[in-house]
């Protein structure tokens, strides 16, 4: 490296912000991750003894598998090289491996491919470092925010070691910012930074454990705030709430946190609890969800699990889901709340859902045909054909209702639809009791 690239090299260095200043450089200095990374983990004692295999980290952003790349890289005696996938191509793979063998094969010296969203390559990108992987000529670290098990090649994962990363505790941001506004080498501690204690607390508590997220609201706050008449920069709670106007949710429209809240707004309005409901829909509002998502799940769940215990339940959802499209947001929040609500309020019944599925099992197994008494009589010929012929109108008898068959011959008899005695289904029972149709117990 010449003078020029290394004064470059500081320069950068000296003006990144804060929380890549900050990045813990060693293991001692890594805060949070303690199952992975606490003493005596396997993570832990594979780093110490530079006896790391090939890895993914998988977790949320601002969790540390960047800062953990960083640490192997400045613990290792082997080469480490960085590439971002969302940049970086085949050919910047093919260099690496290049450079690898002549290192290995030169020099004995191993190489550490550090790829941060690796999710980002696609499949036969993936599937060129399977060999490499394989015969030890590089050392894989994978980092992503996706869920690696839909992301990344089966065959790369198997070859590697899944870490998961949480998103980190109050505590451990807080000691992170602290650290920050201590430090006079990498930190703010040359701004003479003071940051109060509960100023610390609201950071660390509303950045949704993204410690990123809290070191950029302090860098700013220490940057836009004019020192106080003792020379000092204060941050207080009104600074701090001012620096981050909003509170991180944790939730990727493509990734897990998007089915993870999905799945439970679904599972509360079918348990029948609205609160939950409302607050699961009201997550999703928060972090910019389609609304016509929503209500197309709502539609969903009023007739798989509320059915005909209310069927005014479909009638409310498909006219919210109208409703949404026309209206747009930010009202388009109260019509699916009053939609999602109803919905968990309703009575449950999954009969209409058992019904379908076991009509189509019955399809699927039993080859049957159409009653001739039920065949279409439009057409000439049908009398000696014999379509038709037999067919007993039901509007012409008591209560409109007539006994026969109306199943298959190969089906006669089977009963697919068994309604419950929850809500309107239990009118539906006594109607057909009524008419001299008995069902099972429910």
């Amino acid at each position: 490296m010449d003078l020029f690239s290394y004064m470059n090299e500081k320069n950068r260095e000296s003006e990144a912000p804060l929380a890549s200043r900050m990045r813990p450089r060693t293991l001692d200095e890594v805060v949070g991750q303690e199952h992975i990374v606490g003493r005596g983990r396997l993570l832990y004692r594979a780093i110490r003894a530079d006896k790391l295999s090939s890895v993914i980290f998988y977790g949320p952003p601002g969790t540390g598998k960047t800062t953990l790349a960083r640490v192997i890289a400045n613990t290792t005696s082997a080469a480490f090289v960085q590439l971002n996938a969302t940049t970086s191509g085949k050919k910047d793979m093919e260099e690496v491996v290049r450079d690898a063998q002549t290192r290995r094969g030169g020099y004995g010296t191993g190489t550490i491919l550090f790829i941060d969203e690796i999710h980002r390559f696609n499949k036969s990108q993936q599937d060129y470092l399977l060999p490499f992987v394989e015969d030890g000529t590089v050392i894989l670290i994978g980092a992503t925010t996706e869920n690696p098990y839909f992301e990344v090649n089966g065959a790369l994962l198997s070859r590697s070691i899944v870490f998961e990363l949480k998103p980190l505790s109050a505590a451990a941001i807080e000691e992170l910012l602290q650290r920050a506004a201590d430090d006079t080498e990498r930190g703010l501690g040359s701004f003479h930074v003071v940051l109060e204690p509960d100023a610390r607390a609201f950071l660390a508590d509303i950045c949704g454990g993204d410690a990123r997220a809290a070191l950029n609201a302090l860098e700013l706050g220490a940057l836009s705030t004019e020192p106080g008449e003792d020379g000092r920069i204060h941050i207080d709670l009104e600074t701090a709430s001012e620096c981050i106007q909003k509170r991180v949710v944790r939730y990727d429209r493509d990734g897990d946190q998007h089915y993870d809240t999905i799945s439970a707004f679904i599972k509360s309005m079918r348990g029948s609890d609205p609160d939950a409901a409302v607050y699961y829909l009201a997550k999703m509002l928060y972090a910019g969800e389609d609304v016509k998502f929503i209500a197309r799940r709502i539609m969903i769940c009023a007739s798989e699990d509320v059915g005909n215990a209310d069927p005014m339940a479909m009638v409310v959802a498909a006219s919210a889901a109208q409703e949404v499209e026309r209206v747009g947001m930010p009202e388009s929040q109260l019509i699916l709340s009053q939609a999602a609500i109803y919905v968990a309020c309703a009575p449950k019944s999954n009969a209409c859902c058992e019904a379908v599925f076991a009509a189509l099992h019955s399809v699927k197994n039993v080859r049957t045909s159409v009653p001739g008494h039920l065949q279409d009589a439009h057409y000439g010929g049908h009398e000696k054909l014999g379509h038709g012929i037999g067919y007993k109108y039901a509007h012409d008898y008591p209560n409109h209702y007539v006994e026969q068959q109306y199943l298959p011959d190969e089906v006669a008899g089977e009963r697919f639809y068994e309604p419950t005695d929850i809500g309107y289904e239990a009118k539906i029972r006594d109607y057909f009791e009524k008419i001299g149709r008995s069902f099972r117990q429910s």
